[in-house]
């Protein structure tokens, strides 16, 4: 085993150890949600579905697990994804690369990609949707990390922005100080959405392509973008979740959606990469909310 491939089984090994930490998190939230009008239903619980990738020539191509969460007490649709894929990149993915400026697409365009995503859809209005992922991608002319999480409430409170930020902030500032401006204002050019002039939420962090040349500072920059996640949003689902909602509200919220089932659609690199490499259609597209509105 090389040193590479140590590495990459570490990536991969601490992103299924996160996607279990959230997973038990928010089944632990479902129980504990006592009040509303859904209280008296059982609590939802994950649906696991492994996923696998699919080949030209049918060789193994890698895959991981799908934990899709539906219609429960607290969340209306949640899905943890993760994936370890494999295998040689498509022509049109091999320009997107080369685009990028990462080396030798066309000498070499084997590829390997682990990571974890998320989304949050919410059944109380005043909850604020949530996404988060962390990557490790490697060709053989290069390697890096990506990854972040935003918020995106159809009603916002400042307060709920102030934490969901300050603590981001806070598990990055060890890495020193210039991170959480860099990637804040990265996170407000990507996640915003051009034809409707205006963001998805209220921003978060985000970065791609990220490589120093020091792969152990990168991943542990990687591993404490993914460690924020949890104290960022969990106490803003359990201060909301108690709030009462109207119709308005609930239109509020559909509408809403639809602003992120657009960018997911037609502008998120993720979802872009995930459907041109093959990958399983239904773990790709789990981001989209069970049901929005446009007006």
């Amino acid at each position: 085993m090389t040193a590479m491939d140590a590495e990459k089984a570490r990536a991969s090994g601490w992103f299924r150890e996160l996607r279990d930490q959230i997973v038990a998190a928010f089944e632990g939230l479902e129980a504990s949600h006592d009040t509303g009008p859904l209280s008296e239903a059982a609590p939802a619980v994950f649906e696991v579905t492994e996923t696998r990738r699919a080949s030209d020539d049918g060789s193994d191509a890698g895959g991981g697990l799908m934990s899709v969460m539906r219609g429960g007490r607290v969340f209306e649709k949640v899905g943890v994804n993760i994936s370890t894929v494999y295998g040689t990149l498509g022509e049109r993915a091999q320009k997107a690369m080369a685009a990028r400026g990462v080396p030798g697409m066309e000498e070499d365009p084997r590829f390997w990609a682990s990571g974890i995503s998320l989304v949050a859809h919410m059944q109380n209005p005043h909850v604020p949707a949530v996404h988060m992922n962390t990557r490790m991608f490697w060709t053989p002319g290069a390697w890096w990390f990506g990854g972040g999480s935003d918020l995106n409430p159809c009603i916002e409170y400042d307060e709920d922005t102030a934490h969901f930020h300050a603590t981001q902030k806070a598990h990055l500032d060890p890495h020193g100080e210039a991170h959480y401006p860099r990637l804040k204002e990265w996170a407000d050019e990507y996640f915003y959405i051009p034809h409707r002039k205006r963001a998805r939420g209220v921003g978060g962090i985000f970065m791609d392509d990220h490589n120093t040349g020091d792969w152990e500072t990168d991943f542990a920059l990687t591993q404490d973008i993914g460690r924020a996640f949890l104290p960022a949003f969990v106490p803003l689902v359990e201060k909301r979740r108690v709030q009462g909602w109207s119709e308005a509200d609930k239109e509020a919220q559909l509408v809403h959606r639809g602003l992120y089932a657009e960018y997911n659609l037609v502008y998120d690199r993720g979802t872009k990469f995930g459907l041109e490499t093959g990958h399983d259609a239904n773990a790709v597209l789990m981001s989209l909310p069970p049901l929005a509105k446009w007006i």
